[in-house]
């Protein structure tokens, strides 16, 4: 899972400082030659993709930093945490969800992953198969017992 991760944010920062590096210098020259930049729409668009490249860099830079301090072996093998797929069983109402930890500054989200940073992730997190979680809401508490876990070290992505 942190492998695809860091494969992914990589190839994105590769495409990135291409356009950085040789895809905006162009547009840029062109813009400079057509004449009057405090009217040139053409250049004002190429600086504000370039701002916006530089930054989306620094964030992924920042990102697979991160990537690169986790220890897979520091994560529980028997108890839920990064990359784990959870089922849980409503305790009131009995019907079952599923739930796939992933990383708080995740950008994209599939159907049932839940960031470990947000209040479900928070309450399963390191909790183990029977045990139950209480999710705080505003205008109730779920109890969430743990009927299923899957952990990073079992294979799964």
């Amino acid at each position: 899972m942190i492998e695809a991760l860091k494969q992914k944010l990589t190839d994105e920062a590769e495409k990135l400082r291409f356009e950085l590096n040789v895809t905006l210098p162009n547009e840029i020259r062109k813009a400079v030659e057509l004449g009057d930049l405090r009217e040139n729409s053409e250049y004002k668009a190429a600086l504000e993709r370039q701002q916006f490249v530089q930054a989306r860099l620094g964030q992924l830079t920042q990102r697979l930093s991160k990537l690169s301090s986790i220890d897979e072996s520091q994560i529980a093998t028997d108890a839920v945490g990064l990359g784990s797929r959870v089922v849980v069983e409503d305790e009131a109402s009995k019907s079952r969800e599923n739930y796939h930890m992933i990383f708080g500054d995740a950008e994209d989200f599939d159907d049932g992953q839940v960031t470990m940073s947000s209040p479900i992730g928070r309450a399963l997190l390191g909790k183990k198969v029977g045990e139950t979680a209480m999710l705080r809401l505003p205008d109730r508490t779920r109890r969430l017992r743990i009927v299923e876990l899957t952990t990073i070290h079992e294979g799964e992505d």
